[in-house]
């Protein structure tokens, strides 16, 4: 069993990490700024923090630049709302391993920590999911279907897969906001029904995704 170290000031990101890295069977610590986090990390027995950037009470580039004085080599990945280039070439300069941006997507952020837990280990993260004739490479955003490859953006392989893995099973459209957009519930949004919609062009003739009506959606197979 890994530990994974959820460093945010926010307690709703810190909540929604952990139980989504709990359910991956790995043990997570918390902490809501860079100071305690160091003061934990001290400790050891931590095999990789995700940290968000803007913090108060020590961002993360101050624990970035703490953990290479100690030589630490926890690794890192840094999660940051911040979009510009020069943002993450520094945190990745300071001794990050990988950058997502926020609002970030839960399906592909537990895809990288499995990546980078996976190293010097024999667990590795799957590049292909398989089920009801549909097959999806991760790795280059592709889903095979009726013999052709379809290509995906982002959000329409880490939806897509989300269902997958739930064959038959009713994903709740609260639950896809959160996996997959890393937001809290918001009725007003239809960015689920628009990614759904244009998935169902794709997967074209026999789109496997269904509509459970004032629930939400079921990758159906045969």
């Amino acid at each position: 069993m890994s530990t994974v170290m959820v460093v945010d000031d926010e307690e709703r990101i810190r909540h929604l990490l952990a139980r989504s890295l709990t359910a991956e069977g790995h043990r997570v610590v918390t902490a809501p700024d860079g100071h305690s986090a160091l003061d934990r990390l001290a400790q050891g027995g931590v095999d990789l923090v995700v940290l968000d950037l803007m913090m108060p009470n020590g961002n993360g580039f101050a624990v970035l630049s703490s953990l290479g004085i100690r030589m630490d080599p926890t690794p890192v990945i840094v999660l940051s709302a911040v979009t510009d280039v020069a943002t993450r070439v520094q945190a990745l300069e300071r001794g990050a391993i990988d950058v997502v941006q926020k609002p970030f997507s839960v399906v592909e952020l537990l895809a990288r920590a499995r990546r980078h837990l996976g190293l010097g280990s024999v667990r590795e993260a799957p590049r292909y999911v398989s089920a009801g004739g549909v097959r999806v490479d991760l790795d280059r955003r592709t889903a095979l279907v009726n013999g052709r490859n379809v290509p995906l953006t982002q959000r329409e392989t880490a939806l897509l897969v989300h269902l997958m893995r739930r064959p038959g099973g009713v994903c709740r459209r609260d639950d896809l906001l959160r996996a997959v957009w890393g937001l809290d519930v918001d009725h007003a949004s239809n960015v689920v029904e628009v990614c759904v919609r244009r998935l169902r062009q794709k997967l074209q003739p026999f789109p496997p995704i269904e509509t459970v009506r004032g629930v939400g959606y079921s990758f159906e197979i045969e």
